[in-house]
């Protein structure tokens, strides 16, 4: 076994000052904020290039590159409208060293894979070109380098390359254009109205996509790549950065444009007094929306001054984000969700945004009751310990943050630098930025906190849009409801924010601990085992991280598959009324301000095999989250008349925007045509949600957490056992047995999920009516693993599915530019965790492409397969493969959430009989036989053997292509003020709430996802905010990366 050194001791080496030790500051609000960023060697080449360059040895032997362009899609002309993307293409196409994408197979052949590892995006105002490199061997970083130093000058634009990019990139327009796509689009139009940027989204347009010249693009290029718009940053395992310096300056330093540098220009964006409206009606949209924009210019941080009105911001958004959570738990709620942050948009602009999701014919609720929350903070504030629970929050993660200083990522410290060069951001430090945390936090007033609510008045730049599948609001509406609002306001006709109370402890009187019945070392992965004489088996390994982390999983056998069907859907909606309920004894609204200052999570989840809770939490706040756990067992839930109605009206939402969605039809034939017709696999149906008992959906859910003797819980992180040890005996081992057993299953006894996948070929097209033309495509084939010799092939699916998905973008992709990207996908997860028999399950490869040459794509795709079943793969596609996947191990080795999956993999193998040890091993062994003996007649032989030989003789495909015969009936109504701010445009209900609430915990629409073994979820409302961390929303929604 290859562990890294220092994964795995029992005892952690010597701690590093503590949060709580930081000396405070003798705080000057006019000090100035170093200029110099931190920690890095910062300078610049004389013919412009800014470089930065840092040590940083997380994870070891990597280095995370950046080059770093102030060129975007805003610089254009007309004729150039989609260019600087078409360059940013373009550049991993051919350069003057490489051609044929030359650059991408090299990269993956040093492990850096592709899109994970070698990637780039154009935004409005810059491009960012970003390599994740090996750095353990001779050359490798100054190849990777050399690769940048191409990028900035040494782009080929010839006729034959363009044209070859032009299909990937029109692919990526299509995808572009769907229900989100159209929604981001319209919204930016309508907040840049008045400036260049409402015309220069960077995905450009068809047009210029389908014909620009060569010439066109050249002139782009070589007028605005020059030296003094770049910054090169590398963050990595160097053993010093003096030598990097010089790398840069080797491969940068003779790079003298041939004509003068072209003047930047600068761009605004207008303001305006009166609120714009905006209703914009789409057929395929997921739901009814609100959204509220209200842009200021973007402020300066300079000083001490401005980090403190940075702070006090943050805790503005903290605090709205609680009233507008616990507004949506409310009886009769005005909105499901509900978020607000502050961005900055362009390079000038940055808008203070709220959004929500709401009911059909809600969205006139959702506005009234999103401008009141702001008036009322406006004309109140909030209240101190409102204000106490947002200056925990901040604290508590600054003291994260701080705790893991030497721990960060070097990906994560690149973007720091990046954001210097772009927008001049200070770089301070985490120890000063915690510093200034403690020293400024006590003294922010709520006063303070509350101004800025005033920035979303809407007077300032305010723009107000709705999104609806059908047209039930006007512009009138909105324009009433804002006027009545301001009327309320100033009138003082909005009362106090009501306060619920709040618990002081999560549990009243402390169980009695348990004893540990029996223990166990496994010192090959470093791992203690307990058995508690609840029966309840516990898993520990200590290792030196992150020092403020700890993760842990317990599950148990069985679950969904075990149900009839008359019972299926009421127990499956079990964690979604739940979750509205509260599963640890606390309505979530309540528990949130009780979590106040921790660090500690903790969810649950009902699979086809078996029942689960995952949490993450600081060591200091490992009891909380024990007590958490324990709560789940002992807590009963009953569900309210209220409770439930808001959970079926969510639920009904949820399937309403399911069966809007035109890839719907498609992924249920997918799923039908693989799987089965069993209600295991049959999508849900507004029918299936009216039969849910509620009651039912509460008792199974108690049940399935309540014996703990059927539990096996392993915990990986920063872990004290002296400390740890108590708190493991008291809230896991002091969970009460029951007097009966309660869904104590055999794994080898549980029942399987119903599933045979065709025998012959089958092909079909599933035509669905939709807005604009989209087309996807899955090809399936059946696998099956015999028992003999399984754990080598479950290793050779994996590295069959990474060769089969390089294979084909290098066909489909690099060689004939007709698609964007592909997948391949492995399915196992059907099979119920028995130890004997074969494994069945299957591949699948998917692709999204233009409707008219989808099934010759196909073809294509097959005879690539076929060819590498009949000739093999060569020796470089191996070798690539090889060390595409050894070096995802070796990053893993360095992530608690990879030790604790590896652990837990071997707790569920086949191949564990009571020493996780041994299983764990065996797996490696396992792995370890794969790598060594993996060559291309050895995966000719695999692929022969895993997925059907000829694959032409035994496979599914199934295409979607757009209904044409009612296309134009379709398309939507769109209303706006003036009808031209809504044309074209862009932002997504969806994309926002992901940016702006935070995916802990969710209330849940189930559904079965032949993707694994367990029963996904769709996210619909979200249980317990955090932090509202958004980083630069709109340049990473409106952008568009290689």
């Amino acid at each position: 076994m290859d562990l890294l050194p220092g994964d795995s001791p029992q005892v952690l080496g010597k701690r590093k000052p503590r949060f709580r030790s930081l000396k405070l500051l003798n705080v000057n609000y006019d000090d100035l904020l170093s200029k110099t960023p931190y920690a890095a060697d910062y300078g610049r080449l004389a013919n412009g290039l800014t470089y930065y360059v840092r040590s940083n040895s997380k994870p070891k032997m990597r280095a995370a590159l950046a080059l770093v362009v102030k060129v975007g899609s805003v610089l254009e002309e007309e004729e150039e409208r989609g260019v600087a993307h078409i360059v940013e293409h373009l550049a991993f196409s051919a350069t003057t060293k490489y051609t044929n994408h030359d650059i991408v197979k090299f990269l993956e052949s040093i492990g850096a894979e592709f899109g994970a590892c070698q990637n780039a995006v154009t935004s409005a105002d810059e491009t960012v070109y970003e390599l994740f490199v090996p750095v353990d061997k001779p050359q490798l970083l100054s190849q990777a380098i050399s690769i940048l130093a191409e990028f900035s000058s040494e782009v080929r634009v010839s006729a034959s390359d363009l044209e070859k990019e032009r299909g990937a990139v029109m692919e990526e327009y299509r995808g572009s254009r769907n229900a989100n796509g159209r929604m981001q689009e319209a919204h930016w139009v309508l907040m840049m109205e008045g400036s260049k940027y409402a015309e220069r989204l960077p995905i450009g347009l068809e047009k210029v996509i389908r014909t620009v010249s060569p010439e066109i693009v050249k002139r782009f290029y070589k007028k605005w790549y020059q030296m003094q718009n770049m910054a090169v940053i590398a963050v990595g395992d160097f053993p010093d950065t003096q030598s990097v310096i010089e790398l840069i300056k080797t491969h940068f330093e003779d790079k003298i444009p041939d004509v003068g540098p072209t003047a930047m220009p600068r761009f605004t964006v207008p303001s305006h007094e009166l609120p714009r409206f905006s209703i914009f009606v789409e057929s395929e949209a997921a739901g009814s929306a609100v959204m509220i924009s209200c842009k200021v210019q973007v402020d300066e941080l300079k000083t001490v001054k401005d980090y403190r009105n940075l702070l006090s911001e943050s805790m503005f958004f903290h605090a709205l984000n609680q009233r507008f959570f616990k507004l949506s738990r409310k009886r009769d709620p005005p909105y499901f969700s509900c978020s607000a942050a502050a961005d900055v948009l362009v390079r000038q602009t940055k808008a203070y945004i709220m959004t929500s999701s709401c009911k059909e014919n809600g969205t006139i609720e959702a506005l009234e009751s999103m401008l009141t929350e702001v008036a009322r903070v406006r004309i109140h504030g909030f209240s101190e310990r409102e204000i106490s629970v947002a200056r925990d929050m901040l604290l508590s993660e600054i003291e994260s943050v701080y705790l893991e200083r030497d721990q960060m990522q070097s990906t994560n410290l690149r973007d720091e630098y990046m954001q210097h060069f772009l927008r001049n951001e200070p770089v301070v430090g985490i120890e000063y930025e915690a510093q200034l945390h403690k020293s400024l936090l006590p003294y922010v007033s709520a006063s303070e906190v509350s101004k800025y609510a005033e920035n979303f008045r809407t007077s300032c730049g305010c723009v107000i849009k709705t999104i609806e599948p059908q047209s039930t609001a006007t512009v009138n509406d909105l324009s009433t409801v804002v006027s009545r609002v301001n009327s309320f306001e100033e009138r003082q006709n909005i009362p106090f924010w009501d306060e619920e109370h709040i618990p002081e402890e999560i549990i009243g009187a402390k169980p009695t601990s348990g004893h540990v019945a029996h223990q166990f070392e496994y010192p090959g992965i470093g791992a203690t085992e307990l058995i508690l004489s609840n029966g309840m088996h516990i898993c520990y390994k200590c290792t030196d991280f992150l020092d403020d982390e700890i993760l842990f999983t317990g599950f148990s056998y069985g679950g969904l598959s075990e149900l009839q069907e008359c019972e299926y859907f009421s127990c499956s909606m079990g964690p979604t009324i739940a979750g509205e309920i509260g599963v640890f004894g606390y309505r979530p609204s309540v528990l949130m301000d009780m979590l106040a200052g921790k660090r500690a999570e903790v969810g649950t989840k009902l699979g086809a095999y078996m029942r689960s809770f995952s949490g993450d939490c600081s060591p200091s706040d490992l009891e909380t989250a024990l007590q958490l756990v324990y709560q789940l067992f002992m807590t009963n839930l009953e569900p309210s008349e209220e409770d439930v109605k808001i959970v079926m009206q969510m639920a009904e939402e949820s399937v309403r925007a399911q069966e809007r969605d035109p890839f719907n039809a498609f992924a249920n034939r997918v799923r039908e045509l693989n799987y089965g017709s069993s209600y295991f696999f049959r999508p849900i149906k507004i029918g299936d949600i009216q039969k849910v008992d509620p009651l039912k959906s509460c008792e199974y859910f108690n049940n399935c957490f309540k014996d703990p003797s059927t539990f096996t819980v392993v915990l990986v992180g920063n872990i004290d056992p002296a400390i740890a040890f108590p708190l493991i005996l008291q809230y896991l081992g002091g969970i009460p047995r029951p007097p009966e057993p309660i869904l104590n299953f055999k794994r080898d006894e549980l029942q399987g999920l119903p599933f045979t996948f065709p025998s012959t070929v089958i092909r079909e097209v599933v035509h669905s009516p939709m807005v604009e033309a989209q087309c996807s495509v899955q090809l399936c084939f059946p696998v099956e693993l015999n028992d003999d010799n399984m754990m080598e092939d479950v290793h050779l699916v994996g590295f069959m599915s990474k060769l089969l998905e390089t294979k084909i973008v290098q066909v489909l992709r690099f060689k004939l530019g007709q698609i964007y990207s592909a997948g391949v996908s492995v399915f196992l997860g059907g099979n119920k965790p028995s130890r004997i028999g074969n494994i069945r399950g299957d591949i699948s490869v998917n692709f999204s492409c233009d409707p008219d040459i989808s099934s010759t794509l196909v073809n294509l795709a097959l005879d690539e397969i076929l060819q590498l079943q009949e000739r093999g793969p060569s020796i470089d596609d191996v070798l690539t493969i090889l060390e595409i996947e050894q070096r995802a191990h070796e990053n893993g080795s360095q992530e608690n959430s990879y030790w604790l999956e590896r652990i837990l993999r071997s707790y569920q193998s086949r191949l564990y009989s009571g020493d996780v040890g041994a299983s764990f091993q065996l797996q490696d062994e396992g792995r370890t036989r794969v790598r060594n003996t993996l060559s291309p007649l050895t995966a000719q032989s695999a692929l022969q053997r895993i997925i059907p030989f000829p694959c032409t003789k035994q496979y599914t495909v199934v295409i979607l292509m757009p209904q044409t015969s009612r296309f134009k009936w379709i398309k939507p109504f769109i209303s706006s003020v003036p009808t031209h701010y809504c044309r074209d445009a862009k932002v997504s209900t969806v994309i926002m709430l992901i940016f702006f609430l935070p995916p802990l915990k969710t209330v849940n629409i189930p559904f079965f996802n032949p993707t694994g073994s367990e029963v996904s979820f769709i996210p619909y409302r979200f249980i317990i905010p955090k932090l509202v961390i958004v980083s630069h929303i709109f340049s990473y929604v409106y952008s568009h990366s290689y």
